[in-house]
């Protein structure tokens, strides 16, 4: 079986399983999404600090999703989210779990602009005005809340300049990236490779006991 990510939600879900959470309450997300509308994510993001500071420290302020789950799990509990996670293991380790993990930070950051620069390039925007024409996809549901699709729904709302759209863009990818990669290095079982060495695939190929 070969697994590639992504999100390491997923591998940390393979490797130790999920614990059990408290379903969702539909009256508190909207409650939730009424005061993100009047005061802003950051300001949801100041109430968690207070109720659940662990949490808190590790989500940006603007992470709407993570955000409203957190203040969900505590206003329907008035338990820390992290009381929950038990950490019990499921017992299933992959044989081998490569990482690719850049060294360069400047490396990282000029392919994630590129990147971004290819998106818009290939009609980006035109993808996210179809998607908003279909009626049934409004700004809380998680898909429209995904990175890029955030940041080009709001910019057509307000008009926003491309360069401010691409700008903010890559800021939000960035931070995506640095949580990957926070994610990955809490997983001491992983084989490191440097994505952005010359000889990457010759690591690659090694690893997976093929001949360079």
């Amino acid at each position: 079986m070969l697994l590639a990510g992504g999100t390491m939600l997923y591998f940390k879900a393979l490797f130790d399983g999920l614990d059990a959470m408290p379903p969702a309450d539909p009256e508190i997300r909207a409650a939730l999404d009424a005061e993100a509308r009047e005061h802003g994510w950051p300001a949801l993001h100041a109430q968690l600090a207070l109720a659940d500071p662990a949490t808190a420290a590790r989500l940006a302020p603007n992470d709407a999703q993570r955000i409203q789950r957190a203040l969900e799990v505590f206003r329907t509990t008035g338990r820390p989210l992290a009381s929950f996670h038990t950490g019990g293991a499921s017992g299933w380790q992959p044989d081998l779990f490569l990482s690719l993990e850049p060294t360069d930070r400047a490396w990282l950051h000029d392919r994630i602009g590129r990147r971004f620069d290819a998106m818009l390039a290939g009609g980006f925007l035109d993808e996210v005005k179809a998607l908003r024409a279909r009626g049934d996809l409004h700004a809380d549901v998680p898909s429209m809340r995904c990175v890029g699709y955030r940041q080009a729904r709001e910019a057509l709302d307000t008009g926003e300049p491309l360069a401010s759209l691409r700008e903010r863009g890559v800021a939000a990818t960035r931070q995506l990236a640095k949580r990957q990669l926070t994610w990955l290095r809490s997983m001491p079982q992983r084989t490191v490779i440097a994505c952005d060495a010359p000889d990457v695939q010759a690591q690659l190929r090694r690893a997976v006991g093929l001949a360079a």
